[in-house]
């Protein structure tokens, strides 16, 4: 019995590390400015995908932005935190959740802009939503959809 009791506290071991890293990468800090409702709409869009938000409410989102390293032309509207990335505007939950997964050697990735049909955008989508890599160096392609 005491085997299978240390072989049980051995395994809830091993497993623990990844348990926390699960919820730790399913929460999002979320830089938004007080006045403006499609950031609200996309974080209760991060919510309805299983993600916890926190938000922080600021009239100078720019300066959140250069702290984390978004360049200027890859700038949307608000700026989330998740782990160490940085996710900028209106991305879809597919390419978080793929950044999450591939964990890549960049600082986060951006959907420039407020496209119409993105999340928390109302409208319809005219065009593919092209989403950007935030790393040193030329803008890379992350995903479009």
């Amino acid at each position: 019995m005491t085997r299978i009791v240390a072989a049980f506290v051995l395994a809830l071991g091993l497993l623990a590390p990844h348990a926390g890293f699960a919820a730790e990468s399913r929460h999002a800090t979320v830089y938004k400015d007080p006045a403006c409702g499609c950031c609200a709409d996309y974080i209760e869009y991060l919510r309805r995908n299983g993600f916890e938000v926190d938000v922080v409410e600021t009239a100078d989102v720019s300066s959140v932005k250069a702290i984390y390293g978004v360049p200027a032309k890859l700038a949307g509207c608000h700026t989330a935190i998740l782990g160490n990335y940085v996710v900028e505007g209106h991305v879809p939950v597919s390419a978080i959740n793929r950044l999450l997964a591939e964990k890549p050697s960049i600082k986060g990735i951006a959907l420039p802009g407020m496209p119409a049909g993105s999340p928390g955008m109302g409208g319809e989508k005219s065009d593919p939503l092209v989403i950007y890599e935030i790393a040193d160096g030329p803008a890379k392609v992350f995903a479009t959809e």
